[in-house]
């Protein structure tokens, strides 16, 4: 008699909030099922996707095993290296495997039912923009339609007529006209290799001959191994990831290069482009739904063997991986704080270890966590110490505002006298300048002159920006915009004064004071339709606009052989900040914003205005000393215990009542306390720095400990032990301490 064959039991992350895997019966009709399928299940009253991650070895106890309804795709999705490195992922920033495992998968996977990518058009006007009154005809609908795309350049139909009733019959009517017409997004994906410039790689220095050569070595060894390119601004790092790229596709392997923010390098992503043509497929969340599956299947389908992507890219299916570069690896861009709290920099090195990859980080400024790295032996230093051409670094000099304002009888201004004299000089040669200043908006705070307070957002425990553009208040946590009140909320009285500066009031007194030069704005104000940015960074690269002036935006990734000025209007802003790493992330941003200048044939000048010219941050970056600085920088955190001598674990207790929020984090402190008190230092709980944020108490603590095994094993019995109605969030190796 034959014995019944057990079911064939498979682990499944479903996409679901849920710190557990679930088992399922595979579908007797699928035997071929197994780790890596995309699948629907039942769960709950209804289905969900899922994944299907491991064999499952016996079922639960006192539990019905239900069967996978389908397989949703014919192969899997996702390859043996990338499932441990999901399992690594999730286990490490203990989040739930399901949520983790969906993020390597494009959107189009997420939901139930078949895939059919999501067509989107664009439209582009079409006039001129000197015919500006034919749309003072135009009824209103199509007269707001063509205003705003006008402004825009480009907007999916879909979001464009998102809510706005007539929308669709007003486009049409416009197209009819003439006016706007219709492209479809997947047309322009990317740069097509035969519209991209073609010239020949330039010749390597010695430098990076030396840095290729061990680069090369590793590559042939096809074993993991990892490298940290230290490499001042302007000294050819990209051309070591291009020449190392081109190597490794000639080896049959594919490769993957993370950028901080995609949108921010269009050079860097042209330059892989016109180097590798179709083999490129670039990933980030600026594309459209149908725009991220197509590139995805790319890759997974070997069609394309080069990943160019921002932090989520780190999973992306490239086949037979062997190098990953991670440019620009200080930038905290690549740490994902609130959902899934990965370090895409971290992530990198285990699927390279994971995948027998060479794995690349590359800076001007290294992080001290990889810095760490090197002293302690797991990972080999390459040095790119010069400019190309040896050009010389710019001068930079620092200016001290408490100087430059001591003139009462002065207007205050944003540009003290010794940058408005160097921003005039460039402008008089010809030449052009980035103005740099991490706050947007034209007001910091709105102050009330009788009581003193500052008009807050009702929210979050912030003050509210002033944008004189729109004339209104807004918090940038929470989106809440009104108008200057006329009354001050805490104390009744009438005199409400503005105060602080913001990139918008920077771009006001340069117009002013320089009414010849042509200017643009760069920040999340200016820059949310799409393509704006492109468009911005293109006009300025061409010579078409003679300052910038911005966030962070303008920090990153230009080389515009031009500019030979840049300004730091206020270099306090970071230092300020309750966070250990607040004067390494001042320098690095520092560093990198005076590397912008003198990339051309013409030396650079780079003028730091500040409060605190003898902050070692600020006198380091003047004297360019990296290296002192960080190993400064990691003695000081040996001695006060923090990363990367130690390691971090922040725990946040969020609720809307702000006692529920305040007793969960004494809860779970006094459950890390219980656990091992030797091994495990608590500090807290105390209110976060920014107490409250979209109508949500916030408390936190921190714990440190010298073993992160020991961290992740108390933080996993913490939180299955304690029971509260706040919402905790556990977040490993944090970087955002607000």
């Amino acid at each position: 008699m034959t014995e019944p064959s057990l079911p064939h039991l498979l682990q499944v992350a479903v996409a679901a909030p849920l710190h557990s895997l679930f088992t399922y019966r595979a579908p007797e009709k699928d035997d071929g099922l197994g780790p890596g399928h995309l699948v629907e299940v039942p769960f709950g009253r209804g289905r969900r996707r899922g994944v299907v991650v491991a064999e499952a070895e016996a079922a639960p106890p006192g539990v019905e095993i239900k069967a996978i309804l389908r397989r949703v795709e014919p192969e899997p999705m996702l390859s043996p290296a990338l499932l441990r490195l999901l399992r690594f992922a999730w286990e490490y920033t203990l989040s739930p495997p399901g949520e983790m495992v969906f993020a390597a998968l494009p959107p189009a996977f997420h939901r139930t039912g078949n895939l059919s990518p999501e067509k989107r058009v664009r439209l582009v006007a079409t006039t001129s923009a000197g015919c500006a009154a034919d749309a003072e005809t135009l009824p209103e609908r199509q007269r707001e339609i063509l205003l705003g795309l006008r402004r825009a350049g480009e907007v999916p139909l879909t979001r464009l007529c998102r809510g706005k009733p007539s929308a669709r019959a007003a486009v049409l009517a416009l197209k009819k006209k003439g006016l706007v017409s219709f492209r479809e997004l997947l047309e322009e994906r990317r740069p097509r290799a035969a519209d991209l410039p073609v010239s020949q790689p330039p010749t390597p220095t010695p430098e990076q001959q030396a840095a290729l050569a061990a680069l090369s070595a590793a590559l042939q060894s096809e074993g993991n191994e990892s490298f940290l390119l230290f490499g001042v601004t302007g000294s050819g790092k990209t051309e070591v990831y291009l020449r190392a790229i081109g190597e490794t596709l000639s080896r049959g392997r594919g490769a993957l290069l993370l950028v901080p923010e995609i949108a921010l390098t269009p050079q860097l992503i042209a330059r892989v482009t016109a180097r590798f043509g179709e083999q490129v497929a670039v990933l980030h969340s600026g594309l459209s739904e149908g725009e991220r599956l197509d590139e995805w299947r790319r890759l997974q389908g070997g069609r394309a063997r080069v990943a160019v992507g921002a932090r989520s890219a780190v999973f992306a299916p490239v086949r037979d991986l062997g190098l990953i570069v991670v440019d620009e690896e200080h930038d905290p861009s690549y740490k994902q704080s609130e959902r899934l709290p990965y370090h895409a920099r971290d992530l990198a090195l285990v699927r390279g270890r994971e995948e027998k990859a060479v794995v690349v980080l590359g800076s001007a400024t290294p992080s001290a966590e990889s810095l760490h790295r090197v002293g302690a032996g797991r990972m080999r230093q390459l040095f790119l110490s010069k400019r190309i051409q040896r050009r010389a670094l710019p001068a930079l000099e620092v200016v001290d505002l408490k100087r430059e304002l001591l003139d009462p009888l002065e207007r205050p201004h944003v540009l003290g006298p010794r940058l408005a004299q160097a921003l005039a000089e460039t402008l008089d040669r010809g030449e052009q300048a980035i103005l740099f200043l991490n706050r947007r908006g034209y007001s910091s705070v709105a102050l009330c002159q009788d009581c003193g307070q500052g008009v807050r957002c009702q929210n979050c425990s912030v003050s509210l920006t002033h944008h004189l553009k729109e004339d209104q208040l807004r918090c940038h946590y929470c989106g809440l915009a009104m108008p200057l009140p006329r009354a001050c909320p805490a104390c009744g009285g009438g005199r409400i004064a503005l105060f602080g500066l913001g990139t918008e009031k920077c771009e006001e007194e340069v117009r002013r004071r320089f009414p010849g030069a042509r200017i643009a704005r760069l920040d999340s104000d200016t820059t949310s339709g799409r393509g704006v940015l492109l468009r911005t960074l293109e006009r300025f690269t061409a010579g078409d606009l003679d300052v910038l002036i911005g966030t962070q935006m303008v920090t990153k990734g230009h080389d515009i052989p031009n500019v030979t000025l840049v300004g730091v209007l206020l270099a306090d802003l970071g230092l300020q900040v309750p966070d250990f790493r607040a004067a390494e992330r001042t320098f690095q941003l520092l560093v990198q914003v005076a590397g912008r200048a003198g990339r051309g044939s013409r030396p650079g000048t780079v003028i730091v205005q500040t409060f605190l010219p003898l902050h070692p941050a600020i006198q380091a970056a003047r004297e360019d000393e990296v290296l002192s600085f960080m190993q400064r920088e990691i003695e000081r955190r040996q001695q006060l215990g923090y990363p990367p001598a130690r390691r971090l674990l922040l725990v946040r207790a969020e609720h809307e009542r702000q006692e529920l929020a305040a007793e969960a984090a004494r809860q779970v402190a006094a459950a890390f306390r219980r656990l091992d008190p030797e091994q495990l230092s608590v500090l807290g709980p105390s209110p976060s720095p920014i107490e409250r944020l979209r109508g949500l108490y916030r408390f936190q603590l921190l714990v440190k400990s010298r073993s992160i095994a020991r961290l992740l094993q108390a933080a996993r019995r913490v939180r299955e032990r304690v029971q509260t109605r706040a919402r905790l969030n556990f977040d490993v190796d944090p970087f955002d301490m607000l």
